[in-house]
C-alpha cells in the first residue's frame, strides 16, 4: 500500500484501488487550487497506472462531502500593469476552464472507473464531482445542492451539460433554477446516486464496488466508459464506428483472451488490467 496520510488531501493505493480524500472537515471539505490540481494530478496518475484500476473519491468528517472552491484560498494573480482594470475580459472564463472545467474534465476522462462516496453534502463544485463520477455511493444524510442561484450564479463544471443527461432536461432546470436540497434518497430516485446506505456502512461499500471493479477487465471497463460517456454526443452511425474500433482493441487484450478462456474452461476468470 503506497499512502500520503498528510496534508489537504489524503491518498493511499490499496488492493489496486486508488483512495483519494478531500481533508479540510472544518472548511466544509471546500477546495483550494491546490487541492483541485492534486485530484487533476491524481486522476491522471491513476489513469496511466498498471497497478491502479479503480478510484474513490471522498471526504474527511460526515457533514460534508465538498462544498465547492474555497473562494478565500484563490491564487493571487500575477503583477499586473499599471491601469489595467480590476476585471478584465476573458479573464473569468479562462480561470473557469482551467480550474473547475479542469477537474470535471478529469474525472470524466479518467481511464479508470471513479466512484464518488458522498459522505455529506455536496454543493457547488461538489455537485459537479458527483455528476461527473461514474458510480455514487451516499451516506443517508448526504445531500445534493445545486446551490449557484442562491449566490445570483450559474451553474459551472460542465454541471449544465451533465445534470439534463442524468434526470432529464425539466428535471434539471428545476433543480438548477430554485436551488433546493436534494437528499440522498431523492438524488438516487433520480438516478444521481447508485446506492444509499448507513454512514457506517459508506466506506465499506465503496470498498466492496471499487475491489470488484479493480478485480474487473480494466481496459474493457475503461473503454466501455469512454462510449458510454459519449453515447449521448454522437449519431447512431459515428456510435457504432466507435464502436467498432473499441471492440477490435479490446479483442487484443489479455482480460479478452482470459475472459474468453475462463468461459470455454468453466472457471473464473484471472483478470490482470491489461
Amino acid at each position: 500500500m503506497v499512502s500520503d496520510s498528510s496534508g489537504d488531501l489524503l491518498t493511499k493505493v490499496e488492493g489496486g484501488v486508488r483512495w483519494l480524500t478531500i481533508n479540510r472537515p472544518d472548511s466544509g471539505n471546500a477546495i483550494t487550487p491546490d487541492v483541485r490540481d492534486q485530484i487533476i494530478d491524481a486522476l491522471q496518475e491513476a489513469s496511466a497506472s498498471l497497478t491502479v484500476r479503480a478510484v474513490v473519491l471522498t471526504a474527511a468528517g460526515e457533514r460534508h462531502f465538498c462544498t465547492g472552491a474555497d473562494l478565500r484560498a484563490q491564487r493571487s494573480d500575477a503583477a499586473r500593469p499599471e491601469g489595467v482594470p480590476e476585471r478584465v475580459a476573458g479573464e473569468a472564463a479562462r480561470l473557469i476552464s482551467s480550474g473547475i472545467q479542469r477537474l470535471s474534465a478529469a474525472i470524466q476522462d479518467c481511464e479508470k472507473p471513479v466512484i464518488v462516496a458522498l459522505n455529506g453534502t455536496a454543493a457547488g463544485g461538489g455537485a459537479m464531482m458527483a455528476l461527473a463520477a461514474d458510480l455514487v455511493i451516499a451516506a443517508e444524510g448526504a445531500r445534493i445542492i445545486q446551490v449557484f442561484v442562491r449566490r445570483g450564479l450559474v451553474p459551472d463544471g460542465g454541471i449544465a451539460y451533465l445534470l439534463p443527461r442524468l434526470v432529464g432536461l425539466h428535471k434539471a432546470k428545476e433543480l438548477v433554477f430554485f436551488g433546493d436540497d436534494l437528499s440522498a434518497a431523492d438524488a438516487a430516485a433520480l438516478g444521481i446516486v447508485n446506492k444509499v446506505v448507513p454512514a457506517a456502512e459508506l466506506e465499506g461499500t465503496a470498498r466492496d464496488w471499487a475491489t470488484r471493479l479493480a478485480d474487473g477487465p480494466t481496459k474493457a471497463i475503461g473503454w466501455s466508459k469512454r462510449m458510454l460517456n459519449t453515447a449521448l454526443d454522437v449519431d447512431r452511425a459515428g456510435a457504432f464506428h466507435d464502436e467498432s474500433l473499441v471492440v477490435e482493441l479490446n479483442t487484443a487484450t489479455d482480460d479478452s483472451r482470459e475472459g474468453v478462456a475462463s468461459f470455454v474452461e468453466r472457471r473464473p476468470p484471472e483478470f490482470k488490467g491489461w
